[in-house]
């Protein structure tokens, strides 16, 4: 492990202060371009306009940093594989989420990953999933943290 990873450690499940940072400083008013995976690419969060919809995106994305790449040790969260979430009024979710490779052999498992997590959150009556490949996920798409911890930076 090098000196950069014992250093800036990757936020964990329940690491509140890094979900309550992006909130304070990105959830805003529907159809918001929240920049949240990336410095180029902005995931698009709608329907989040009232205090308990800030909360309740936030408690979906304390589970989206607990779902791991299983080739990269890293959150999907923080890798930028989550496009756009829709948070609807009956607090149904839909999720458009890519993966790192089109041929991933496990593109099955974590799509009913993040289904399986959304959905254990008890206000949320069911979550969409859709993986999409447009556009391309790249590199650019990684968080700061995701870079410290691969040491790109």
């Amino acid at each position: 492990m090098s000196d950069t990873q014992k250093h800036h450690p990757l936020p964990q499940i329940g690491d509140a202060a890094h979900v309550q940072k992006i909130m304070n400083e990105k959830i805003g008013p529907i159809s918001e371009l929240v920049n949240l995976g990336g410095p180029e690419i902005p995931m698009e969060v709608e329907g989040a306009r009232t205090a308990d919809q800030k909360a309740l995106v936030q408690k979906i994305i304390q589970q989206l940093l607990s779902i791991f790449d299983p080739e990269i040790p890293l959150n999907i969260y923080d890798l930028g594989l989550i496009y756009k979430l829709i948070l609807y009024p009956t607090h149904a979710v839909k999720i458009q989420m890519t993966l790192t490779a089109p041929g991933c052999p496990v593109a099955g498992d974590i799509v009913a990953e993040v289904k399986k997590r959304v959905e254990s959150i008890p206000e949320i009556p069911a979550a969409e999933i859709e993986l999409v490949w447009e556009p391309t996920w790249d590199r650019s798409r990684l968080s700061e943290a995701a870079r410290l911890t691969l040491g790109m930076m």
